[in-house]
């Protein structure tokens, strides 16, 4: 899971179920003229409010925020984890506002009260804020582009890198070691007698290829996730490029970029407004 393609409105998710949390460890509801030796119950005393509001809003926010860190989210019944996440912190916000029309069940006379009832007491108002949050944000993140923007900012490089250099955390061409653009290859790299160089890599010997006309590669990193499309122009992504993530743009194509995942393989990033250069 990678925790650098949250989103700000993911975030808002995370502090809602939060709060929820925190409230259902107070009052489910307040009665006047209650004695002080009376116990008012928690959120937790209420079996609808725990089901319907407290358990679902913190399932829903959790399935929306790992669907948003999983490269591929899993799929049910056609649905992915997000939308059920969705699904599932509107109806917790739905029941929060159902029982503070109707709190505690309607039970009347609690502890010497009044004959109109108990009133909602600060978990089940918290509760209801909660909710109304989570609902708004986890619905609101896909169309609003301040909610879009990554809560994590790209972590940047700590010095340049030279085209085919390896930057730390093992990006770019699997392999023990690697050497910069120009350099000589070291021990169980390729180009060495008996092995084999990775594709587009110049066997030892030979000069390396010139980057065409007067692009120079660069690092960069997207603000929200995009698609990677093949290079023969199929309409099916390759891979999705995630923020928070550096990629190596090594050649243009008008308004697109050819760029190299972590994994080693290339494609079109059709839509580079917004990067990050390193």
């Amino acid at each position: 899971m990678n925790i650098r393609s949250l989103t700000r409105g993911d975030g808002v998710v995370i502090g809602a179920a939060v709060l929820l949390f925190i409230a259902s460890f107070l009052d489910l509801y307040s009665v006047d003229g209650a004695p002080d030796s009376y116990d008012l119950p928690s959120l937790w005393g209420s079996g609808p409010v725990v089901l319907g509001v407290v358990l679902a809003g913190i399932i829903g926010a959790a399935l929306v925020v790992v669907a948003r860190g999983l490269p591929q989210p899993p799929k049910v019944a056609g649905l992915d984890l997000g939308q059920f996440g969705i699904a599932f912190t509107v109806f917790a916000a739905w029941s929060a506002l159902g029982n503070i029309f109707d709190v505690a069940g309607g039970v009347d006379n609690i502890g010497g009260g009044s004959s109109d009832g108990p009133d909602a007491g600060t978990g089940l108002i918290l509760a209801l804020v909660a909710t109304l949050v989570m609902a708004a944000a986890a619905v609101a993140t896909p169309l609003v582009p301040a909610l879009k923007g990554a809560l994590l900012p790209a972590a940047r490089p700590a010095a340049p890198q030279p085209y085919g250099a390896q930057p730390p955390g093992g990006y770019g061409y699997p392999g023990a070691q690697q050497a910069s653009f120009g350099g000589q290859p070291q021990p169980g790299q390729p180009g060495q007698p008996g092995q084999q160089p990775f594709p587009g890599q110049p066997q030892q010997g030979q000069p390396a290829p010139a980057p065409a006309g007067d692009f120079s590669p660069f690092w960069f990193a997207v603000p929200v996730p995009r698609p990677l499309f093949p290079e023969d122009g199929s309409p099916t992504p390759i891979a999705e490029l995630a923020p928070g993530t550096w990629y190596l743009a090594v050649e243009q194509r008008g308004p697109a970029l050819v760029a190299q995942t972590q994994d080693g393989r290339r494609g079109v990033l059709q839509d580079t407004s917004g990067i990050q250069r390193g």
